[in-house]
């Protein structure tokens, strides 16, 4: 399905398939071709050897997968698999704790929303916990989910006009202040289930500026259409 070499690239992003709703084709693709190392969830693994995809490490603990482990090797020999039973986390934070281990600084995550609510919320809020130490992104047909830094750092990235965003914060995020939107912030309080920045947009095409001081704060990317 894809011409994708292994290349260990620690600077670059790596990708976890995790095992919610797959996303389309080219979204796949897309993100083989960007990301040279990849995790597959072990509840993933048998759409992922339907799709033909190659891939370097299948992580979980492997309760519900049944996994042909010699025919799998047979197919991909330079495949590590790794044995995680802790059930105080789930297989994606495992996952993330693995590449934190061995040195990446970014992770694109697929395949995490859709199916189960459960699932799609915890696998979205618990990128907080990661916040210092690797930067995540989770993405899929209609939404790219970001968790933004603190201050003093300060998010910019350029849009078109009129782009959604969404600011969403876990728990209560505080000293908002945004630029270039059409609704923006000043010094300002966000409080899941109180008060929400939802479906805001982007003011001029250009640069938007977003700090906050504390908390966690979400940037949601999201349309109506398929990317």
């Amino acid at each position: 399905m894809s011409s994708h070499h292994f290349v260990r690239d620690k600077q670059e992003p790596a990708l976890i398939i995790a095992n919610g709703e797959s996303c389309s084709p080219s979204l796949l693709n897309e993100l083989l071709e960007w990301n040279p190392f990849i995790i597959v969830l072990d509840g993933a693994i048998h759409r992922v050897l339907e799709l033909g995809i190659k891939f370097d490490v299948l992580l979980g603990d492997f309760d519900r997968a049944e996994i042909g482990f010699e025919q799998l090797l047979e197919k991909q020999s330079h495949v590590k698999i790794i044995y995680a039973e802790d059930q105080e986390k789930t297989d994606l934070e495992k996952a993330i704790d693995y590449l934190i281990e061995e040195g990446f600084s970014a992770v694109n995550i697929i395949w995490a929303t859709g199916k189960r609510a459960d699932h799609t919320i915890s696998n979205i809020t618990n990128l907080c916990r990661y916040r210092t130490k690797i930067t995540t992104c989770i993405l899929d047909d209609y939404s790219v989910i970001t968790l933004l830094p603190l201050a003093p750092q300060k998010f910019t990235k350029w849009y078109e006009k009129e782009t959604p965003i969404s600011l969403i914060p876990v728990g209560t995020a505080t000293g908002i202040i945004t630029k270039n939107l059409k609704y923006n912030l000043h010094n300002e309080e966000l409080k899941s289930g109180y008060r929400s920045g939802n479906s805001n947009e982007v003011l001029e095409t250009g640069l938007i500026e977003i700090e906050y001081s504390g908390g966690d704060l979400l940037l949601m990317e999201c349309s109506d259409n398929k990317r």
